[in-house]
């Protein structure tokens, strides 16, 4: 139906003010429906904080229309006990008599209980409301309950002759190096604080000596992660200045500094990275690294998404960018870079 699908897009539009905010926890609008007018809006807005149906239902100001309305909220109302009560026990509760749901939620605590445990409740519901739209807006909390791993997501930026990086003898020689522009740089930096971990590998953390921050954007700062086999990156680069949560892969025993915990493993691979990654809690992850690392989770077939910065410069020799077969999803110029996105 048209009403429930408008309703629905409102739910996934006040979902996404959590974006950054709520991670591990999906993304989750709510909106409360009375005789053709939404009286109560909610969304979950922090991670450990009240879930939308709560902040929906608080939002009512006359609480006994509520015994005649319909709740619309893009994922499953959760039926156990977290770091907060079960949304689905306050939905019966305040006898509200229809639930419409966009996408059942794959988390085993939930997987339909909820759902279940309104039907048993007398309650009405419908459930698939914009389906593929409402998976799509929490692919990274699917992929994590279902691929048990990040969302992965691969960044990089090439030239026009497709090089990551200049020959190291012309660096010197060569002026304007930087491969994009600032806002491109202003755009990586959002992106940062959209997701919940950051990875660079050896030679990128030594060389570039990079902060992995988001210095130029308003947000918080993603939870870092590089590889060290050797215990070789001097106590002066900004991953180790202990001013963000930081992993390091290494093969070798070592002690942890005050933020930076070393994870030991004696075969380091993209596998054996990303089980640690799914058993740290991490939902997503940007991949930033050289085209070593990079290419090794393309050569491994595991991704979620590529985002490909292509600037007008031209190396003609040097670091040749990472290689794969896909077509962009979707293209855009940003003041001269083209931006290609790539979803699998």
């Amino acid at each position: 139906m048209p009403e429930q699908n408008n309703y629905m897009k409102r739910c996934m539009e006040l979902a996404l003010m959590g974006k950054g905010f709520v991670s591990p926890n999906p993304m989750v609008g709510c909106v409360i429906v009375y005789d053709g007018n939404i009286i109560g809006e909610g969304y979950h807005e922090l991670f450990g904080g009240h879930h939308a149906e709560v902040n929906a239902i608080k939002s009512v100001k006359d609480q006994s229309l509520l015994k005649k309305a319909s709740l619309y909220v893009n994922l499953e109302p959760c039926s156990h006990w977290g770091k907060t009560p079960p949304c689905s026990n306050l939905i019966i509760e305040k006898g509200i008599p229809h639930v419409v749901i966009g996408c059942v939620d794959s988390y085993s605590k939930v997987a339909g209980r909820g759902i279940e445990r309104l039907k048993l409740a007398g309650i009405a519901v419908d459930v698939n409301i914009l389906e593929s739209e409402c998976k799509e807006l929490n692919r990274r909390f699917f992929a994590f309950h279902e691929k048990q791993r990040p969302y992965i997501i691969l960044k990089w930026a090439e030239t026009k002759d497709g090089f990551i990086d200049i020959a190291p003898h012309l660096k010197e020689s060569v002026k304007g190096l930087w491969i994009t522009n600032d806002l491109c740089r202003k755009i990586v930096h959002k992106w940062r604080a959209d997701e919940t971990a950051i990875m660079v590998g050896t030679n990128t953390a030594i060389i570039d000596n990079p902060s992995l921050t988001t210095r130029d954007w308003a947000g918080k700062s993603p939870i870092r992660f590089s590889i060290d086999k050797q215990l070789k990156f001097p106590s002066q680069l900004h991953l180790l200045d202990n001013t963000i949560k930081t992993y390091i892969f290494t093969n070798k025993s070592t002690q942890n500094l005050k933020n930076v915990e070393y994870i030991t493993q004696k075969d380091i691979s993209v596998h054996t990275m990303i089980n640690a990654m799914y058993n740290k809690g991490i939902e997503s992850i940007i991949i930033e690294g050289g085209t070593k690392l990079l290419q090794s989770f393309i050569d491994q077939n595991i991704w979620d998404e590529a985002r490909v910065f292509i600037g007008n410069k031209v190396f003609k020799e040097g670091i040749k960018a990472p290689r794969f077969d896909g077509i962009p999803s979707k293209s855009e110029m940003i003041e001269e870079t083209i931006l290609n996105y790539y979803l699998k």
